[in-house]
Order: structure tokens, then sequence, then C-alpha cells
């Protein structure tokens, strides 16, 4: 069988949005050049598109016409390597998932860049990134950038926080106090206040050891949601 059969056998059963690159049609092809050639030539006649150098996929057609990948299939190299994972997504993406910018949390960063339809941009993560505790330092960040969250006010997301971390298991918000340490200091203070208001207080004393007593944060309209957001210093 030709390389360009073989390689448009497989390109053929991928499903449509998924991202793919040589590595995932040379198992029996030798020649990566020849892999190379075969998937422009596919991109060349419509029925495959190059996102990026070495990067493919299949767009999904609808009646609006081509859809580019999910964000998770056009960035999924950037917080995966090895079967480790090395980011996770944060910042506006998680806030609309239709956003036009896209933030990814890692350990190492580097200059921001065009994808698709995507900037993407990196934000430092000084915690270690695991799977188990990417959905708490999401928590984290949304705390952190609550103020710009965009088409909610500060007291709407305040109380959707307040709310997913009084779903979190004990063990859980214990690891978020663990985590909120490498966090600036009005991410930790607005912690504590939600924890305190959900009744968690006694594993807060970390926290507020943490924190300058004489310093004031500016959290507008957080102390119509949380009571104990004086106690926090939060105005």
């Amino acid at each position: 069988m030709k390389y360009t059969e073989y390689v448009t056998n497989v390109v053929d059963r991928l499903p449509r949005g998924y991202v793919f690159t040589c590595a995932n049609i040379m198992e029996e092809v030798k020649g990566k050049e020849a892999v190379v050639k075969a998937l422009n030539r596919l991109a060349a006649s419509g029925r495959i598109v190059k996102l990026a150098k070495g990067r493919y996929y299949k767009p999904v057609q609808s009646p609006f016409g081509e859809l580019e990948p999910d964000q998770y299939q056009v960035v999924k190299d950037l917080l995966e390597w090895c079967g480790k994972v090395i980011g996770y997504l944060t910042g506006l993406s998680i806030y609309n998932s239709l956003g036009l910018t896209t933030q990814i949390g890692r350990n190492e960063i580097r200059s921001s860049f065009q994808r698709g339809r995507y900037i993407i941009s990196f934000v430092k993560q000084k915690n270690r990134i695991t799977r188990e505790n990417i959905p708490l330092l999401q928590l984290l960040d949304s705390l952190r950038c609550i103020k710009k969250i965009p088409d909610s006010s500060v007291q709407d997301s305040c109380r959707i926080l307040q709310n997913l971390i009084s779903d979190l298991s004990e063990k859980e918000q214990k690891t978020m106090v663990r985590l909120a340490m490498k966090y600036p200091p009005s991410t930790r203070a607005l912690q504590g206040a939600i924890l305190c208001d959900i009744g968690r207080d006694e594993i807060t004393a970390k926290l507020k050891k943490s924190l300058n007593p004489l310093t004031s944060y500016t959290i507008p309209g957080v102390s119509e949601i949380l009571s104990y957001a004086p106690e926090w210093s939060i105005k």
C-alpha cells in the first residue's frame, strides 16, 4: 500500500475535531517525511485542516460551516507530556468556554501565541500540578481573578464559588488551603472568609496566620455576600 493511501485510511478513521500529529500515523510508515507530505496533500485538498506546525484535524461540519476543535483538543499538547500533567486550562477559558482567549496554568511559562482562533497565554502556577488538584487550582485561580470574571458581578461569582467550595470534601478543602499558600494574600483572605461562612473556620488557621493583620483587601461587593469578610480585612 502506498504511503498516501495508508495515511488517508488512518485519517479517515479518526474522529472529527480530534487533533492529531504524525505520531498518530506512523505505526506502519517508517519515513516521517513521507507522512508529512501525505498530510500536507490532504490539507491542500481540504480533507483536513492544518492547525499548527505538525498538528492537523478533520473539521466538524455544521449548518454554519466548519467548526474548529474544542479548546482541549487545541491545547492538549500543552497540558500533558509523555502521560504527565504539565498544565491545565484556567482564566477566561474556564469562565466562558466560547471566549477567544485561553489561559493555561503551567509551572514553566512561555510567550503567548495564536493557534487557530485562540490566543494562548500562560499563567505561572507555583504549586505542583496533578490531575487531582487541577479542579482546586481552577477554583483558586477564580478567587484570585474574581474581579475580572466577565459577564458576572463579583457578588454572583462569589456565591457560585462559595457553593462550589462548600460541595468539596473535607480533604479537598484542606488541600485547597495548602495550595492557597502559594497564591496572593487577597486570594487567601477571600478563601478564608468563604470557608468561615460555610462553617469550616477550624481549617482556616494557616490562612489567617499567613496574612498581615495590618493589610486590607478591596474586593467590592464581597462583604454583601460573606458575613466574615470584615474579619478577613476584606472591604
